[in-house]
């Protein structure tokens, strides 16, 4: 009934399934909607089956190889439910978003694991190795333990960027209500300074002022400072590129965005399918450099006039 009479070629009906899944529809939602649209039914397990067929690009697409040298990686994961052994749990998605000494953004891997660990992420980076990265400037996380291991050990002169906005979100998480927005405006005083020194000098103030009310609330500045402060060696425009990992974090927001119909996945395969066909959309609207990226790159050459 879909195909006509004669027709071998059914690669038209199969891009319009791996299309509907590729936009968060459902195995079951996409069987509806072909019976709606051409008044036939099909079964679950054979829309799976086609989407099946992406599987080859998929590993094609995890071993392709990378540029050699990254000016900034971003890091972060994104957590999904997954059936296994008729058992529903959590599977945390790594996922690596690199800029290019051209200023384009790309993914260069999704990796589907367990909890989240540096010991995970340690298997990534080695990964990213064999690929062909032999170096990367800056790299952007949180504050997970033993990612600044993992990183070292992995790419040896890449600077760990702290994410500023994640200092900022565990430091205002126990803070009243009322002292949010002066919090916040005493925090900015310390990463938006420009020197270190007199960013030291701000975060001692800071420190004082909210001693008696929240005692320790700034020992996490004075512990991971070392990881904070490579982004005074850079004028603005540098900073707002490195001191975050908003750009991954916002891939990771559109995975759940366009997967928000599957509160389960019924196993890993049809996760990474999803995962995949979503990144491979949101991965062609990036045709264009970071803005400002002349200027961005020109002082990363200076920085780094040995290593790009």
């Amino acid at each position: 009934m879909i195909v006509p009479k004669r027709k071998k070629d059914i690669s038209e009906i199969e891009n319009k399934i791996i299309g509907l899944y590729a936009l968060g529809m459902t195995t079951r939602d996409i069987a509806q909607e072909i019976k709606e649209l051409y008044g036939c039914e099909i079964s679950e397990g054979l829309v799976s089956d086609i989407t099946d067929k992406i599987i080859p690009k998929i590993e094609e697409w995890k071993t392709r190889a990378l540029d050699e040298v990254y000016a900034v990686v971003y890091i972060d994961a994104v957590h999904f439910s997954v059936k296994e052994n008729g058992i529903v749990g959590k599977k945390a998605v790594y996922i690596a978003l690199g800029v290019n000494q051209e200023g384009k953004k790309d993914i260069l891997s999704m990796y589907i694991g367990t909890n989240e660990s540096a010991k995970i992420w340690l298997a990534l980076f080695n990964d990213l190795k064999n690929r062909g990265v032999k170096d990367i400037l800056v790299m952007c996380a949180d504050g997970l333990t033993g990612i600044k291991e993992a990183i070292a050990a992995a790419f040896s002169k890449t600077e760990y960027q702290r994410c500023i906005v994640h200092m900022i979100r565990n430091t205002t998480k126990f803070v009243a209500i009322k002292d949010y927005k002066e919090l916040c405006a005493d925090l900015k005083t310390i990463y938006n300074a420009p020197t270190e020194e007199q960013a030291q000098n701000n975060l001692d103030i800071v420190a004082d002022k909210w001693e008696s009310k929240y005692p320790k609330l700034m020992s996490s500045w004075y512990s991971e400072w070392d990881a904070i402060t490579p982004i005074f060696k850079f004028s603005v425009k540098v900073r707002t590129v490195i001191y975050t990992t908003n750009a991954v974090e916002s891939v990771n927001l559109r995975l759940r965005s366009m997967n928000k119909k599957r509160s389960v996945f019924p196993n890993k395969v049809s996760l990474e399918k999803a995962l995949y066909l979503a990144i491979e959309r949101i991965v062609k609207k990036w045709t264009g450099a970071i803005r400002d990226w002349g200027q961005i790159y020109g002082e990363l050459r200076i920085m780094y006039e040995d290593r790009i």
